[in-house]
């Protein structure tokens, strides 16, 4: 870092700008590299990016420019470029330069640019991890001190997307995802909308929320925790179906497959019902599987998990007896926990029936869950936003989607009886009274909402980054979110 504070006052001193206004480029790396035929005529271009390779030859210098699209070679040589050649020696590996000259194959085979002019656009005083390669007897590529430690990755992912070609590739991914998802969507008639992250009730999901002040109305907000219940506003407006990709925020620990902030995608369509939506699901699902990776099947960690359509469908107590031998319906409170307790599965005093069942499913049944299953019918109190079954006692209308044991989607029936809801939110109320903190608190407005009439529905929210760690391999939330949360460096 020193040596290159030191090449920053030489290059002044010589008239060299260091940071430049504007380069005006007409080419990127790998368009040229494929459209170069040998009997064409030499063609003239003009490309940017950073150095990642300097190998100088006496007279002659050879660098590899890394652009948005990949590498390329550069030749320079000093007949060329008299002076510039000789100021050439102050610049390293991580600068950004503009380059003008012709494309032509070197005699090793090597595609590259014959330079007869380079801009210097930004002097690099820091140098990058750039990883030694080296082949072995056999001709295989050794990689030397790559830069993999997961915690400098992720606190400099701008570095981590230079030096490492692989990450870039999940995020062009991940966009590729909700770009398909849209498409899907719009096809479809249904409208994208915005709803609010301040809000004054936070609402729509089992969380605890962050809290902040407004200061010009002297009151509480909430970051939310889910949009549901504003986009349920909009179906008793008049909409037939309504989307958002929403940024939520949940106050919680921090692991492989939680983040405090990450993105959701919500849907709700009028007149349908959790059937409806399931094959909404599979059908959108497998549709981006293919947009993104050309197949619906995906090899993950030596599985190959297919989300062709149909998926299996289960009810939850089913799925439980099936992996546990166990079954839960109609078991109160204390029958529970006897479960529990012979299954090794530890239950803090004071939880009602529905989170014992939900960490019997979660400890036994989730993690067997390789192939896209639907889990159905979950308990009512489970779900204090769903509508109760139609034909079972003591459930709701409600499905999530288990993936390579991870849960990736969530729908139901959506309740719009505003007395029920009514009920369930005072139930609720009344579990927080007994310490229960992530509970829903009542919403008077989302009630009142309900009270003008919302048609029957299905809603459905989506994990966007949980999708993305399925379709792309990786096995840590903070591997496809670009910014993750970290602990403060100091």
């Amino acid at each position: 870092m020193q040596r290159r504070r030191e090449e920053v006052v030489e290059l002044r001193r010589i008239g060299v700008e260091l940071y430049p206004h504007l380069f005006e480029r007409d080419a990127f790396s790998r368009e040229i590299i494929e459209s170069f035929k040998d009997d064409a005529p030499q063609r003239t271009v003009r490309i940017a990016g950073r150095i990642m390779s300097i190998r100088k030859m006496g007279k002659a210098t050879f660098s590899h420019i890394q652009d948005s699209h990949g590498k390329i070679q550069t030749y320079l040589k000093k007949d060329d470029l008299g002076d510039a050649y000789e100021a050439f020696r102050l610049l390293d590996i991580g600068d950004i330069i503009g380059v003008e000259g012709f494309v032509f194959r070197t005699r090793m085979g090597e595609i590259s640019i014959h330079a007869t002019k380079y801009t210097l656009l930004a002097k690099s005083l820091r140098p990058l991890p750039i990883a030694k390669e080296t082949k072995d007897e056999q001709g295989n590529v050794v990689v030397h001190d790559p830069f993999s430690d997961k915690e400098l990755r992720y606190r400099q992912r701008y570095v981590d997307l230079v030096v490492n070609a692989g990450v870039k590739e999940v995020f062009l991914k991940r966009a590729k995802i909700t770009s398909s998802i849209r498409a899907f969507l719009d096809a479809r008639s249904y409208l994208e909308v915005e709803t609010p992250i301040l809000q004054p009730q936070y609402g729509g999901a089992f969380a605890r929320p962050f809290m902040t002040h407004h200061n010009a109305l002297d009151m509480p907000l909430y970051l939310r925790i889910a949009n549901e219940l504003y986009l349920k506003r909009l179906l008793v407006a008049g909409f037939d179906g309504v989307y958002e990709f929403a940024k939520d925020f949940r106050n919680e620990g921090m692991d492989k497959k939680h983040n405090p902030e990450f993105t959701m995608l919500e849907v709700y369509v009028a007149y349908k019902d959790y059937i409806w939506m399931m094959g909404m699901v599979e059908e959108m699902i497998s549709a981006v599987a293919q947009a993104v990776n050309g197949s619906t099947t995906i090899s993950l960690g030596g599985k190959a998990i297919n989300f062709a359509p149909p998926w299996k469908r289960i009810s939850m107590f089913d799925a439980i007896r099936e992996h546990t031998g166990k079954n839960l319906r109609g078991l109160d409170v204390a029958a529970l926990r006897r479960v529990a307790k012979e299954l090794h599965i530890e239950v803090a005093p004071g939880e009602g029936a529905g989170s014992i069942i939900d960490a019997i499913f979660s400890e036994r049944v989730e993690r067997n869950l390789i192939q896209p299953t639907f889990i159905t019918d979950y308990p009512v109190e489970m779900s204090p936003l769903a509508k109760k079954h139609r034909s079972e006692e003591g459930l709701v209308e409600r499905f999530e989607v288990i993936c390579n044991g991870s849960e990736i989607c969530n729908a139901f029936s959506e309740l719009n009886d505003p007395l029920d809801q009514r009920a369930r939110f005072e139930e609720q109320m009344k579990q927080r009274a007994q310490g229960q903190e992530e509970t829903q608190p009542l919403d008077e407005d989302f009630l009142r909402a309900l009270e003008y009439g919302m048609p029957p529905a299905a809603g459905l929210g989506i994990g966007i980054d949980r999708l993305t760690m399925l379709l792309t391999g990786q096995d840590s939330i903070r591997d496809v979110i670009l910014f993750p949360q970290m602990r403060p460096e100091h």
